[in-house]
């Protein structure tokens, strides 16, 4: 045991009753995760002004939308092996610290004379993709080492559920920089809270076995429900050998439920790349709204879909706490929330701005209800490989962040109308329901040869 770990020993709580140290960790994991879908969000809300003032085109302007998710998807296996090789803490907390100052140096594009504005855009939301990608393969691995089995729908679900609760605590707030203070001020005041939450990271998040606050009840509690709860002592960390290697990728490719997890991933991440991207853009263009209007409006689907995210986590524990089956806790609020999401192709034969937020809404709050791909990967992914099988996971999910923005942009460039956009998002949903249910099969965790 290493000295940080037999003094954090020492000093852990005596008392029998377990302590609830977990819930305070993924109560701070969902206000990061809320920073770091706020950050990928900054663009699609500053967006109209700046391109307004920088002269971008709608294709250019999906290209840039595009550019984080080419990088995220890029560094996903790598972040994964590196988080799996080093432990969370360290690469987490850089990867913070790394991707608000690049949403901080968005708000200078246009002030360097001689340098293109798209390309400097492209390459700085690029550099924020990167510095994401450990950031989703870093909260799985903290839910898989903080919670037991029983609890990891609603853990992840929180955590998930950050994407909708992003947008209802900023999209506003960015709005209004944008309205009262200019589309820059949004970059930097974003960038600024993504240090804090960087501090905060340090200061509160450990491994379980080695965190001042957590009692033996709650460890034992946790490891007897199938926590990893050594998974980031500093011993083992040090002896592990990397886990980015070929013959590790092929074995997780090789398998079909893996397959099948991966392409519904891709299919639900469609519908969240069109709203974190384009969303507030069809709201002001299409729709006649004032960007202040358009911040407001945004809130209320990502609200409905905050809602749905942590109605779908709760009643997939609860249906695995009554019925022992894993793949009807899983797929069952999976197939209704991508039923309900399938609604937002409803919005091409409506005119009215509420009915349009309101379809909005009830498909956010199904595609939340069906948000469970985290918890699926904390119950399938191989021990060995905790990191590395999130890392996979997210590359594949996050290739839709590359494909949504650019073929939205080109469909409203050809069209320029957003209706078959809609019809594209809604096909997607259906995708995912065929993807959960034929390819995946029985959800089990995976095995290594």
């Amino acid at each position: 045991m290493s000295d940080t770990a037999a003094i954090s020993a020492t000093a852990r709580p005596l008392s029998g009753r377990p302590t609830h140290v977990r819930h305070r960790i993924i109560a701070l994991i969902f206000i990061i995760t809320s920073i770091n879908y706020a950050d990928r969000a900054t663009f699609s809300i500053a967006g109209n002004a700046a391109s307004g003032e920088l002269g971008l085109s709608p294709v250019q302007t999906g290209f840039i939308l595009s550019a984080f998710a080419w990088a995220y998807v890029l560094a996903q296996i790598p972040g994964g092996a590196l988080l799996d090789r080093f432990g969370t803490k360290k690469i987490y907390a850089g990867a913070i610290a790394t991707w608000s100052v690049f949403t901080a140096m968005q708000g200078m594009v246009g002030l360097i004379t001689g340098v293109s504005v798209v390309a400097m855009l492209f390459a700085l939301r690029f550099l924020v993709g990167m510095a994401e990608a450990p950031s989703f393969p870093g909260n799985a691995r903290l839910v898989a080492a903080w919670f037991p089995g029983a609890e990891r729908g609603t853990a992840s679900a929180v955590f998930n559920s950050a994407q909708y609760f992003s947008l209802v605590a900023f999209a506003p707030l960015m709005g209004w920089l944008v309205h009262d203070f200019g589309w820059r001020s949004v970059f930097w005041v974003m960038g600024a809270l993504g240090l804090v939450a960087m501090a905060l990271f340090l200061r509160f998040i450990h491994s379980p076995a080695r965190h001042p606050s957590v009692n033996d009840a709650e460890l034992a509690h946790i490891e007897a429900g199938g926590g990893l709860i050594h998974m980031d002592d500093g011993r083992a960390q040090a002896t592990k050998a990397p886990t980015f290697t070929w013959a590790n990728i092929r074995q997780l490719l090789a398998n079909r439920m893996m397959l099948g997890i991966y392409l519904g991933q891709y299919c639900i991440n469609v519908l969240t790349y069109f709203f974190v991207t384009w969303f507030p853009i069809y709201l002001v263009k299409e729709r006649g709204l004032n960007i202040m209007e358009a911040g407001f409006a945004a809130a209320a689907p990502a609200l409905c879909g905050f809602a749905g995210g942590l109605a779908g986590g709760y009643f997939s524990d609860l249906i695995l706490k009554r019925t022992g089956s894993l793949d009807l806790a899983r797929k069952g609020p999976l197939v209704v929330g991508m039923l309900l999401a399938t609604l937002i192709i409803a919005c091409v034969w409506v005119d009215a701005e509420w009915l349009v937020v309101t379809l909005m809404a009830v498909a956010f709050f199904g595609k939340g209800i069906a948000s469970l791909g985290w918890a699926v990967m904390a119950d399938v992914a191989p021990k060995q490989l905790a990191g590395l099988s999130g890392g996979v996971f997210n590359m594949f999910g996050n290739v839709a962040g590359i494909v949504t923005p650019i073929v939205v942009g080109y469909i409203v460039a050809a069209t320029g109308s957003f209706d078959l956009a809609l019809l594209f998002v809604g096909a997607h949903c259906l995708l995912t329901i065929f993807a959960f249910t034929v390819i995946v099969g029985p959800i089990r965790r995976l095995e290594l040869a």
